[in-house]
């Protein structure tokens, strides 16, 4: 009996002195891991800038299969956010801010303990430099989980690792694999859409449509519009040179409807037109050599372009379909100029020769008359007096011009 007191208060006697030394530690960590990714800086910033990207990466999702992950509505850019339930806890990440290529700022909530979390992306040889980086304080129920598993550093710090590894390796694959078909010339049929039309940087017009088709579609399902296809691009102009576009972003439906002046959603008609088509089969950011493969077998084959319409790319599969980036497939359309119909051709008659005439002719000819001086007789007008009518006066009548 006095052996277990011992062992009980020793017990509690190690249980204070564990306690002492976590709530003693410090409280603060600021963890920072960095790795040349092989793909380019536009591809890896957009990829972690959508959180829906981060299971295919981070190494949590391989330690807890069992994780259960929740989207927000909004993944992409501020305002975004996740949030996961896992065995070692649950928690929650927001963007607050992004630059564009540059950089990406977040907030995060594990069991309790909040940290921030900041991207940058550099430029190097090899692709690009990503700087990982999270700075904190850790709650006590935080410290002890930290104590019994080596300390912050090398929990945070070996989790970053592995998933920039999976992330090297997601995107070298996935953003890397494509293929280009030629579809040559295509007959596109005519189609009923509503869209947004505006003009912006041609970088920009994806993160644009992930923008805009979500609008459109509450938009269709507020006012019962059936929505017939998948969604689609209308480039009215593209400049190259000052990398400016002029774009409608488009969601088909089925019947025509017109929509009252004022509204930032407009509907329109595509026309039955002849097109040069090409499939883009992988990522979006190779949609620049599709386009041009397209433009080369035009030139080639001396079609002319529409003037009013430079391009239009339809998204057949996209991430919404698949996750897997190298199985997506987008299709591209250089419509050929409106075809002219030949005006009616008018066949004249040959001109005959009066020999030809006279050939044909089976008139018999007129004898001819004596020639004597013909008589007139002059018509003879008889005049006729008015009768007069008694009682009645003749008035003289005056014209009025």
């Amino acid at each position: 009996m006095r052996i277990i007191k011992y062992l009980f208060l020793l017990f509690l006697l190690s249980l204070v002195a564990l306690s002492i030394f976590i709530a003693t530690q410090k409280g603060e960590f600021n963890i920072e891991r960095s790795k040349i990714i092989n793909s380019s800086k536009s591809s890896v910033y957009n990829y972690i800038n959508d959180y829906k990207n981060w299971e295919d990466f981070g190494s949590w999702m391989t330690d807890d299969p069992e994780m259960k992950l929740i989207y927000a509505e909004k993944t992409i850019g501020p305002g975004a956010s996740y949030s996961w339930e896992g065995k070692d806890g649950n928690g929650e990440m927001k963007t607050l801010f992004v630059k564009e290529n540059d950089s990406i700022s977040q907030k995060m909530t594990f069991n309790d303990s909040p940290s921030t979390v900041n991207w940058s992306f550099k430029d190097t040889i090899g692709g690009t430099k990503v700087t990982w980086r999270t700075k904190g304080k850790m709650s006590f129920f935080f410290k002890i989980y930290a104590a019994l598993k080596g300390g912050p550093d090398k929990i945070i710090g070996q989790m970053y690792e592995k998933s920039l590894d999976n992330l090297d390796k997601a995107l070298d694959h996935e953003i890397n694999t494509y293929s280009i078909k030629e579809n040559g010339l295509v007959k596109r049929p005519n189609i009923f859409y509503l869209a947004q039309t505006f003009t912006c940087e041609i970088d920009k017009v994806i993160k644009n449509t992930k923008i805009v088709i979500p609008k459109i579609t509450n938009f269709c399902q507020e006012n019962n519009i059936s929505i017939n296809g998948k969604p689609f691009v209308i480039y009215h102009s593209y400049d190259l040179d000052k990398k400016i576009t002029k774009v409608s972003i488009c969601l088909p439906i089925k019947s025509e409807i017109f929509i009252s002046p004022g509204s930032d959603i407009n509907s329109g008609k595509l026309e039955t037109t002849e097109a040069v088509k090409t499939t883009l089969y992988g990522d979006y950011s190779h949609i620049q050599k599709a386009l041009d493969k397209g433009f080369a077998y035009l030139n080639k084959n001396q079609h002319k372009t529409d003037p009013a319409i430079s391009h239009i790319e339809s998204f057949v599969i996209g991430r919404n379909e698949i996750k897997n980036a190298s199985k997506w497939e987008t299709q591209i359309f250089i419509p050929l100029a409106p075809k002219i119909a030949p005006a009616p051709k008018i066949v004249i008659p040959p001109t005959e020769t009066y020999e030809e005439r006279e050939e044909e002719s089976t008139v018999e000819p007129l004898t001819p008359v004596t020639s004597q001086p013909l008589k007139i007789t002059k018509p003879i007008i008889k005049k006729i007096e008015p009768k007069k009518i008694q009682g009645v006066e003749k008035k003289e009548e005056h014209s009025e011009f």
